[in-house]
């Protein structure tokens, strides 16, 4: 390696080292503040006590097997393994939907096709209400898919089908919760 070359590589090491030291001073004053933190809030962070916030919230009954499983592991976290709140701050209205589509079929014949595998997509849709006011506070949609395989045995295809439900109910549950969240933290903010 010549001196020449030296020169070239120790000053692009420079450049590269100045580069990082601006950008640690400029990206110094950005924080990054957890959602249930238990302090109070500052300006543009999330508010004091929302996981009491989120506790807070009382689910309505809801009328099929997914939108159970949904609502269930719902209630289990938001209220943090506890039972549901007795007064309530808000109310939450549920309605979750459910569409299966074959993704892959094997074709048996000319004229028919069986699937092998299929998704299956939960859409969750949510109303927060205030208990108070009676007025919505927010509102959303979230949805997840989940594959599955689909075996020629029908006992083994329901079975995978149920699974692959209750799989997509717990990961909605997840986004609905976080969305909820981020919503009323966002929303105190303001």
């Amino acid at each position: 390696m010549s001196l020449a070359e030296r020169g070239r590589l120790s000053c692009a090491l420079f450049r590269r080292e100045l580069i990082a030291a601006a950008a640690v001073l400029l990206l110094g004053g950005c924080t990054v503040r957890p959602l249930y933190m238990a302090e109070p809030a500052t300006a543009g962070g999330a508010s004091a006590g929302m996981a009491a916030t989120l506790s807070s919230i009382s689910i309505r009954p809801v009328a099929s097997r997914p939108a159970q499983e949904v609502r269930n592991q719902l209630v289990f976290l938001l209220n943090r393994g506890g039972a549901e709140p007795t007064s309530p701050a808000y109310y939450l209205t549920l309605n979750v939907g459910e569409s299966v589509l074959a993704t892959a079929t094997t074709q048996i014949s000319d004229v028919a096709n069986v699937p092998t595998a299929d998704t299956l997509t939960l859409t969750g849709t949510y109303t927060l209400v205030d208990a108070k006011t009676n007025k919505p506070v927010l509102s959303g949609k979230r949805a997840v898919m989940s594959s599955f395989d689909v075996p020629q045995q029908e006992y083994a295809a329901i079975r995978a089908q149920a699974n692959a439900q209750s799989r997509a109910a717990r990961e909605l549950a997840e986004l609905l919760h976080l969305a909820i969240a981020q919503d009323l933290a966002h929303r105190v903010t303001k």
